[in-house]
């Protein structure tokens, strides 16, 4: 009892320098209501790792363990450059882990709280990684279903050409599986409702369209600086998600081509049969849409000119600054 108050309550953990299925805990680096993530010392191979150990009662849940053993499994069989890979996946002693890649830099949440909405070449290259990452699970026939910016990593990219590099991560701990264990209360089975599709709200069968809507409402929100659907309370949002337009991008970006609103009316159509089939095929969209930048000519051109300060396109982020601090 003591281990499982440990790992979900809000004291300093008691794992620290503990050792869980040949790994030694070394800080903690991300929590949520599902699990918390360490960065970890893998001791058979020397390797930092990123160690997620789940809520002790999913692990008492039969239907959901052998839920996550299969996506486990399913996730660490993709090969991708995008892709966190995932080492291993078990159990031991009542507690369901993931070890996965440790990626150094920050996740994309704690990028826009610090840096505001991205320029759009940035976002651009961000997105066509993500992209190819959700693309590339969709042939494996596995869909994210929780695609948000806490679950897209960012670290320094490779040169002045690539100065970004983006992964995408928590395949192993899917909505589906949740939704099989009673898992399923507002918060917990879509995690934020900033980015849910209306027909997971519904209940009805989702597919990978499901993940290019999730995927639409995070890069509106890089572009935009916040999601394209903000109310008060939760019905409210859901209510949104399933009725409501999303607001044209360039109300909060006149800097933006106005082409790129059709592109994301499109990308966050209601009905999946209305969006576009795949998420490179939303980016391409979109960069075909915003190639050459600024407002139409006849469209409020002087309005960039009179944009306040903040407003204005920022320089490419420090992609490589950790954002986890220690915890006393």
């Amino acid at each position: 009892m003591s281990r499982e108050t440990s790992l979900f309550s809000g004291r300093p953990s008691e794992l620290i320098g503990q050792q869980i299925a040949g790994y030694r805990i070394e800080q903690e680096i991300g929590r949520g209501g599902m699990a918390v993530v360490y960065r970890a010392r893998d001791l058979r191979l020397e390797r930092t790792v990123a160690l997620k150990l789940l809520a002790p009662e999913l692990a008492r849940n039969d239907t959901f363990r052998r839920r996550f053993t299969h996506e486990s499994r399913a996730a660490a069989a993709i090969d991708h450059p995008h892709i966190v890979p995932i080492f291993e996946a078990g159990e031991t002693d009542g507690v369901l882990y993931i070890a996965m890649r440790f990626v150094a830099g920050s996740d994309l949440r704690h990028l826009l709280d610090r840096e505001g909405p991205l320029p759009s070449a940035t976002a651009l290259r961000v997105a066509a990684q993500v992209a190819s990452a959700l693309d590339a699970a969709h042939e494996h026939g596995l869909v994210h279903r929780d695609v948000k910016p806490g679950n897209i990593l960012v670290s320094r990219g490779t040169d002045s050409d690539h100065p970004e590099h983006v992964y995408l991560t928590d395949f192993g701990l899917t909505k589906k599986s949740l939704s099989l264990t009673g898992f399923t209360t507002v918060g917990q089975f879509v995690g934020t409702l900033d980015y849910v599709a209306p027909e997971q709200i519904s209940g009805r069968p989702v597919d990978a369209r499901c993940d290019v809507y999730g995927f639409a409402c995070v890069v509106y929100e890089v572009l935009a600086g916040h999601p394209p659907f903000r109310r008060d309370d939760d019905m409210a949002l859901l209510w949104a998600h399933q009725y409501d337009d999303p607001p044209p991008l360039t109300e909060s970006r006149p800097d933006v081509a106005p082409q790129a609103d059709p592109v994301f009316a499109k990308a966050l159509a209601k009905s999946p049969d209305d969006r576009y089939p795949s998420c490179l095929d939303f980016v391409a969209a979109l960069r075909a849409a915003t190639k050459g930048g600024g407002p139409a000519p006849g469209r409020g051109a002087t309005r960039v000119t009179r944009q306040p300060p903040e407003r204005r396109p920022k320089p490419p982020p420090r992609w490589a600054e950790p954002v986890f601090v220690e915890r006393e």
